[in-house]
């Protein structure tokens, strides 16, 4: 082979070209078309076979051409039909990495501050917000480093706030608020802290309060909750771990969390909540605040221990774990004396986690309602993905 002429070469390879066309399109070839494609390798394969150059290469050509005419003429695909289809397919790759893989949330609430940033309202005065607004370009940094919106809100009728409602849509948290003329003003974050930056009090309640059309309800700056990346894999192949920040969904806690709606009206009717594993399977859990007790002994995964030295207003020490401040006997943790015990054996899925806020004194968590079963666990929180400026932008802790 070392010494066959080049035209050669180039024409053997030409005739199995010719073999792989036939028997890759053979479905799709006419009768008289697979012929004509057999015909022209056997003219090929005598004009090598003869050692003829100039005939070889011409029955090359014709093969060639042949196998291109062959097949129907198919018109190119239109720009718009093309993007249409590569857009339609990142959609399903990417549904189904949410559905399967990775899956983002957004916390619209303060229970995990300072690990984790709910949403932040911080109201103004007018010679404030006027002092203060910056121009067109820093507002557009602000929104995409901070996820901060410069915001004013003004009454479209005049009328009493009577009611609300949540809307929200994916990661935006809005609350509808209803006059009692029936018409709406949507405020973008949630119900406690849409409530409180209306009223001016922090926990505060808007309903009942008055306003005539064109009033300013609110005004100032308004900073998006964190969004952060949770891991819907791990947990298929690993136990959850005591200490590590995850996501659960509310399903079948509906009644337990019910009772205490007034307690915090923004996490009572979510459907997954963000907070801290403190507890698993086996596992006693009371609080000496501001410590929590594992089984009779102060916590020490590093996330927990962090979390007592927190800021907490509610708590009598001041930092670390409160009780629950509700009186509602179902409570599980409102006294020292109180324990929460979790199941050391239970079936697949029934298995039991506990989950506490880091903000301890604004968290409706495992203290009121219990445990969380194993088949509401979504996974571990593992990116926080933005804003990038508040320190808390990277692996989460």
């Amino acid at each position: 082979m070392f010494w066959t002429p080049k035209w050669k070469k180039e024409a053997e390879l030409l005739v199995k070209a010719g073999r792989k066309f036939l028997n890759y399109k053979l479905d799709l070839l006419s009768e008289d078309r697979i012929q004509e494609i057999e015909s022209r390798i056997d003219d090929l394969r005598v004009a090598i076979k003869a050692g003829k150059k100039v005939e070889a290469q011409e029955a090359g050509k014709q093969l060639h051409v042949t196998c291109e005419k062959s097949l129907p003429y198919q018109k190119p695909q239109e720009w718009f039909a093309e993007n249409v289809e590569v857009i339609f397919v990142a959609l399903v790759v990417a549904l189904g990495l949410r559905t399967y893989v990775l899956q983002p949330f957004r916390i619209p609430t303060g229970s995990m501050q300072p690990t984790l940033n709910g949403i932040i309202t911080d109201a103004m005065s007018k010679k404030e917000f006027e002092e203060k607004e910056p121009w067109i370009g820093k507002k557009i940094s602000d929104w995409v480093t901070r996820s901060r919106s410069w915001t004013e809100i003004t009454s479209p009728t005049s009328g009493t706030i009577r009611g609300y409602k949540d809307s929200s849509l994916l990661f935006i948290s809005r609350t509808q608020f209803i006059f009692d003329n029936g018409q709406t003003v949507t405020f973008p974050a949630p119900v406690n802290e849409a409530m409180s930056a209306i009223s001016g009090v922090d926990n505060g309640n808007c309903l009942g309060m008055s306003f005539k059309k064109g009033d300013v309800m609110f005004r100032g700056t308004i900073d998006g909750g964190d969004l952060v990346l949770v891991d819907k894999i791990s947990y298929h192949f690993r136990r959850p771990q005591r200490g590590e920040v995850f996501v659960f969904d509310t399903i079948g806690l509906e009644k337990r969390i019910a009772p205490f709606t007034s307690t915090s009206a923004s996490q009572s009717k979510a459907t997954h909540y963000i907070k801290r594993l403190c507890g698993i399977p086996g596992d006693k859990l009371s609080i000496d605040s501001p410590h929590l007790m594992v089984n009779g002994k102060i916590a020490s995964e590093k996330g927990i221990a962090t979390a007592m030295t927190y800021p907490n207003e509610s708590s009598t020490a001041k930092t670390g774990y409160s009780y629950a401040a509700s009186k509602d006997p179902s409570v599980e943790i409102k006294t020292s004396e109180d324990v929460l015990e979790l199941k050391a054996t239970a079936p697949p899925g029934m298995r039991e986690y506990a989950a506490l806020g880091d903000n301890s004194g604004n968290s409706l968590d495992s203290r009121y309602w219990g445990s969380a079963k194993e088949y509401n666990l979504v996974g571990p929180a593992l990116f926080s993905l933005w804003p990038f400026t508040t320190g808390h932008w990277g692996i989460i802790k």
